[in-house]
């Protein structure tokens, strides 16, 4: 495994000197954005860290997306400076000077439930709110010089980006083995002793139906992204050394629980508690809310409504369903109810509908998610029209990410309606067969 890139703290720090100078050769000043839509590389990583420690923020952007859903993210952005899937062209011979931690929080793109993505962004910090954020991921992981993270998930996702920051911020390596496959992670993990990574479900669940995975190097292994089947859960705490597994419950825009080995084998199911720093309470739905500490508000960008319905005062909701027990353990009753997650990928069929509405051939469509033994959920859809479903497979192909295109296609003669004439997206998978996935 002698291939895969290792970036070391020291060494990653020379090239974000560079990246830091460079950004300031060509104009950008705090709080300007830097667009990048590259995969995982050295390079990425120091010109995030650069950017961000000279108060630059980092809008980090799927390479995979189509032209037009990049040309429109990229709009919206209005970055002071677009390197696209070259960021390498940024470390140059010059060296500028770095603050000690990052001034800002990467803005990375969420979808929201009318498919119209949003951009989550937390400004430039003031010095002392920047030394806590870095101090509260540090602290909470336990991130440490003799760290070696092993990076599972794309780094254009914030939790991955923020688990391979902050283990460099701390004096660790971070290894680099790309795009996820399962045979190059499991000897990875075996050959090069990773001390730490993070990961969803689906990553765990392949390891270990691969077998043959040598465990004994983790001191911590976190996952999130999407809730773990309690068999996969428990045979991964028996397969793993002793305290090492965690879990927490978050979203792009800000992070709600952790879960302990303890807590979760005392309370199977549940997500932990409050992460420290921050308090959960539930309003008259059910809908979770958190009191979240001044380094972790945020705003969506240029989306002064959306950023206005998600807060009330200090306290912040993504729309999520949960209930809190006598203990201050919290379990999630249900995502919202538009929400697919596949692979620890959010998709809203929203947006996945404007896609398929669009073909000349559709009048209209409903997109829904069923459960899947590798990816969690599958994204499925329903649709009202002549179209020839094979066609219409092509057209989402050219038009959409892979995690969002529908893994099956069926038409129908009309699409099961409330009174108020919303469709009834829950009735889908039962009227179609495909309830027990």
């Amino acid at each position: 495994m002698s291939d895969v890139p290792l970036v070391t703290s020291a060494g990653s720090e020379r090239d974000q000197r560079r990246a830091a100078a460079s950004l300031t050769a060509a104009g950008l000043r705090s709080g300007d954005r830097l667009l990048v839509s590259a995969t995982a590389s050295p390079e990425l990583l120091a010109v995030v860290l650069g950017a961000l420690r000279t108060g630059i923020v980092p809008v980090v952007l799927d390479p995979a997306l189509p032209a037009d859903e990049r040309a429109a993210l990229a709009e919206d952005a209005d970055p002071g400076l677009d390197v696209g899937a070259d960021p390498a062209r940024l470390l140059g011979e010059e060296e500028a000077d770095l603050a000690d931690v990052p001034l800002a929080r990467p803005m990375h793109y969420t979808s929201g439930t009318t498919g119209r993505r949003k951009g989550v962004w937390s400004g430039v910090l003031a010095p002392a709110d920047a030394r806590a954020l870095a101090a509260e991921e540090i602290e909470l992981w336990g991130f440490g010089p003799g760290d070696r993270h092993l990076v599972l998930s794309p780094l254009h996702h914030s939790a991955p980006l923020r688990f391979a920051v902050h283990a460099l911020l701390a004096g660790g390596e971070v290894l680099l083995p790309g795009a996820f496959d399962v045979h190059r992670a499991a000897s990875a993990i075996s050959t090069l002793r990773p001390t730490s990574t993070f990961c969803v479900p689906t990553h765990l669940q392949r390891l270990l139906a691969h077998g043959g995975v040598d465990w004994s190097c983790f001191r911590r292994l976190v996952h999130a992204g999407a809730p773990c089947p309690e068999p996969l859960k428990r045979a991964v705490l028996e397969a793993l050394p002793d305290g090492s597994v965690w879990e927490f419950y978050g979203s792009t825009e800000a992070q709600f629980t952790v879960c302990s080995p303890e807590d979760w084998l005392a309370s199977p199911g549940s997500v932990g508690r409050a992460r420290p720093g921050r308090r959960l309470e539930t309003d008259e739905r059910g809908q979770l809310w958190c009191a979240v500490p001044r380094w972790a508000r945020f705003e969506y960008w240029r989306a002064p409504e959306k950023t206005a319905a998600a807060w009330r005062d200090d306290r912040v909701t993504v729309g999520d369903l949960g209930r809190i027990d006598d203990d201050g353990i919290v379990w999630l009753d249900g995502r919202r109810e538009d929400l697919v997650i596949s692979g620890g990928v959010n998709v809203y069929p929203a947006e996945v509908e404007a896609v398929l509405d669009a073909h000349p051939g559709v009048v209209e469509s409903a997109v829904f998610g069923v459960p899947d033994p590798d990816w969690g959920q599958r994204v499925v859809a329903a649709y009202v029209g002549d179209a020839d479903p094979a066609e219409l497979t092509t057209w989402t192909r050219e038009r959409l990410a892979p995690t969002k295109r529908p893994k099956a296609l069926h038409a129908l003669a009309e699409l099961p309606r409330t009174s108020t004439g919303k469709v009834r997206r829950l009735d889908l998978p039962v009227a179609l067969g495909l309830a027990d996935g």
